[in-house]
């Protein structure tokens, strides 16, 4: 699900069956201070990244909120499951972001006049699996760029898993044999239809009350599912 409408018709199929036209759907009301197209919306999120939102009912509340993001005054935590085994615990990526100039749908970490970003990692859970290695990370990111935590992640050679726009393969395969011996027979690949990465986690000051809000969002089944037979693959380290 697209959170807004993209810019042209609002007609046109693509930009039906959003967030904010299901928010419409249940409040009579949202904050006018994004537009038309994006009526209520204070942040985004990609469309394939799932968890916690934040929406404004009025413009006072979204013009708050909104100064909130800007000054880095928000706690934004995300769960990501990436690529091979990060070998330190704590990685600190600090690389500019922008528009990829050939690619213009991605973004790239590999220009000097790209926007400051900051995406702080903690290693989880290292798996590792007949389908090869994996990470489960928690990214704390202190700016909210487009594509951050993927950009950054791969920039470390370790895209999100499913995210095939920034390296991550189509379908897991199982990893090659050493040894010359044939794969057993049975499930050889598997594949996920999403990005695993999911914002698990905000933190902020409520806009009227200055009340410390802590919004949690637990992972969806289909990451959930993903994990746990992930989880069931694990072979012998060492």
């Amino acid at each position: 699900m697209m959170v807004h409408a993209g810019a042209g018709s609002t007609d046109d199929a693509r930009n039906r069956g959003t967030l904010v036209n299901a928010l419409l759907h249940h409040t009579a009301k949202l904050s006018e201070v994004g537009g038309e197209l994006r009526p209520g919306i204070v942040h985004r999120l990609d469309k394939q990244t799932s968890g916690t939102i934040v929406v404004a009912k009025d413009d006072v509340t979204h013009r708050k909120l909104g100064e909130m993001f800007s000054d880095r005054r928000v706690a934004k935590t995300y769960i990501a499951l990436v690529h091979g085994t990060l070998a330190k615990d704590n990685v600190t990526v600090n690389l500019p972001i922008a528009r990829d100039l050939v690619r213009r749908t991605r973004m790239t970490t590999r220009r000097p006049d790209g926007r400051s970003a900051v995406s702080h990692i903690a290693v989880v859970e290292r798996i590792t699996t007949r389908y090869g290695a994996f990470t489960l990370v928690e990214v704390r990111i202190e700016t909210g760029r487009t594509h951050q935590i993927r950009a950054h992640m791969q920039s470390l050679g370790h895209p999100v898993v499913g995210d095939t726009l920034y390296g991550a393969p189509r379908s897991i395969a199982l990893a090659a044999r050493k040894d010359g011996i044939e794969r057993p027979t049975g499930q050889s690949s598997s594949g996920l239809e999403r990005n695993f990465l999911h914002a698990a986690h905000l933190e902020f000051a409520h806009p009227h009350t200055d009340k410390v809000l802590t919004i949690g969002a637990p992972l969806p089944a289909e990451l959930a599912d993903f994990l746990r037979w992930l989880r069931t693959e694990r072979v012998p380290v060492g």
